[in-house]
């Protein structure tokens, strides 16, 4: 009895307590949430500083060795300077005053253009010839000791064949972006058709599935984040090649362009060109890492 009494005394003592901070509770809580928020809102900043100050950082380190470079030697333009002619350049890029006087911009377009064609055509012949040497050992180990023997020669090398066979200097450039551009994409491809688990196979068998059902419903979602990987390779390789066969072959083009420059002795434009060829690879090479991480899929723990 006195045990019971002795609780309630306690219970109703606490009673006022608990009336007393009812209205503290929501402030502790209003504050631990703030709290929550501003450390959500100060990681979201160091995020955007880790990703954007390390550029930044990056740029301004090359700049500056370049401006001491140019300091030291007077052949090479400053940053200031050659910033200047590229806003005289890029202020009229498209305009014409002959077949070998054109604006940067014809002669981007005229590159991108050269290796659109070529590129197509090496993922044509490159990506089912790809599945095909995954799939069957037999083409395997017909084809393996091939890609294994021309796959190291440069790109460069095959612009003497392709003028023999073409008589031409674009359709030779193209050729030349042709050769470099397939290997990447048989070799990824096939690698990724290997590595399908045999488990999936074993169903196929199992149910009998045709060829195309195969392919269809198991090997080209399984190998396309490889053969995407091979394409971003191959695109990089052939905006490298298409620059020094165009300096081979003439004509208009950004890497004839480079060449004009420098039998002008216009430094400058030639340091602009350069940037030029750089966004634009990286451009090129970050829309396919998009196009690629898109249909990537990743396990995600329960």
């Amino acid at each position: 009895m006195n045990a019971t009494l002795e609780s309630s005394t306690h219970s109703a003592a606490a009673l006022p307590s608990t009336g007393g901070r009812a209205h503290q509770r929501p402030r502790s809580e209003r504050l631990a949430s703030q709290g929550v928020r501003f450390s959500k809102r100060k990681a979201r900043m160091r995020g955007l500083a880790l990703a954007v100050l390390p550029p930044l950082f990056g740029l301004a380190l090359l700049v500056l060795a370049w401006h001491i470079i140019a300091l030291r030697n007077p052949g090479i333009p400053t940053p200031r300077v050659t910033w200047d002619e590229a806003l005289r350049l890029f202020s009229d890029p498209f305009y014409r005053k002959g077949p070998n006087d054109q604006g940067i911009g014809w002669n981007i377009l005229a590159s991108l253009k050269r290796v659109a064609v070529g590129f197509g055509m090496a993922a044509a012949a490159g990506i089912p010839l790809g599945f095909l040497i995954g799939r069957f050992k037999f083409l395997a180990g017909m084809f393996n000791p091939v890609i294994s023997l021309l796959k190291p020669v440069s790109p460069l090398a095959w612009l003497p064949i392709g003028l023999l066979v073409f008589k031409a200097a674009d359709p030779a450039a193209i050729w030349s972006i042709f050769i470099c551009s397939i290997w990447p994409m048989i070799i990824n491809t096939a690698a990724g058709v290997r590595r399908v688990p045999q488990d999936y196979m074993n169903v196929a068998r199992v149910l009998n599935l045709s060829e195309w059902k195969v392919f269809t419903k198991i090997l080209l979602p399984s190998v396309l984040p490889y053969m995407l990987t091979g394409v971003r390779l191959a695109i990089g390789t052939a905006w490298l090649v298409i620059v020094a066969a165009e300096m081979l072959t003439g004509g208009v083009g950004i890497g004839f362009w480079v060449w004009d420059e420098w039998n002008n002795l216009n430094v400058p434009h030639i340091i602009v060109a350069i940037g030029v060829i750089g966004v634009v690879g990286l451009v090129l090479e970050q829309a396919l890492v998009a196009l690629a991480r898109s249909f990537t899929y990743e396990e995600t723990g329960s």
